[in-house]
Parts: structure tokens; C-alpha cells; sequence
């Protein structure tokens, strides 16, 4: 705020009826501390509940997180051409997900125990 008042930016505060102009008086200066501990201390109970909601959500299996980008037949597919050295690079395009999301998919998926352990890119994932 004092940032913004050195550079002449007047701020106002419609609801409470409060200006800063940079020439504040020690009362101006008092508000806007206690307006700022405010805000923290309720920013903070809004985060406290939302974890405790997730907690909840969690508990009741309604917090599953995201879907799977692919089934579990083209995620097959995905690992089996990636054991016969397929680019990951190129599986991503093909299948419209990132390279990562290719590396998730073979470090998750049970058939890619099956792969060659000669592939570079199978065998570098345990190093990550």
C-alpha cells in the first residue's frame, strides 16, 4: 500500500469510507493495519474449512481427483507401443496428452513390467 501511495496513487476504501493518498495521518495508518490483520485472519479460516471440507469429501469418496485421460485399453496400447521403442515424444502427440503424462501412464501401468528392459526411456524412469 505504501508502494502505491509513493507513486501518488490515491486508494479508497468505498465501504469503509477510507482514503490513503501517501500523506496519511498515524489514525489512517492504524486502520489500514488493522483492516490488513483482518483480512489475514479471515483469508485464513477460508482455508482452514476448505481443508476441512476436502477432509470431509475424501471420507466420503466424493474427492477422487481428476479422470483419466485415457482408458484402460488405450493406456495398453500406449505401454505396448512404447516397449517396441516407440518416441515418447511421438506417443504423446498421438494421444494428445504430455510427455509426462506418457512417463505416468508407463510408471503406473501393470503391463509395463512386461516391457523390455532395454528401453532407455522405461529404464530412466526409476531414476526420476
Amino acid at each position: 500500500m505504501q508502494g502505491l501511495t509513493r507513486k501518488g496513487v490515491r486508494v479508497e476504501f468505498v465501504k469503509e469510507s477510507l482514503v490513503f493518498t501517501g500523506e496519511d495521518s498515524p489514525m489512517a495508518n492504524l486502520m489500514l493495519s488493522v483492516m490488513g490483520a483482518f483480512a489475514e485472519f479471515e483469508r485464513s479460516l477460508i482455508r482452514e474449512r476448505q481443508r476441512e471440507g476436502i477432509a470431509l469429501a475424501k471420507q466420503r469418496g466424493a474427492y477422487k481427483g481428476r479422470k483419466k485421460t485415457l482408458t484402460p485399453d488405450r493406456a495398453a496400447e500406449l505401454v505396448q507401443r512404447a516397449g517396441t521403442g516407440v518416441p515418447k515424444a511421438l506417443l504423446a502427440r498421438d494421444y494428445g496428452i504430455s510427455r509426462e503424462t506418457v512417463y505416468q501412464y508407463l510408471r503406473n501401468c501393470p503391463v509395463s513390467s512386461k516391457l523390455a528392459p532395454e528401453d532407455p526411456g522405461i529404464s530412466r524412469l526409476g531414476q526420476l
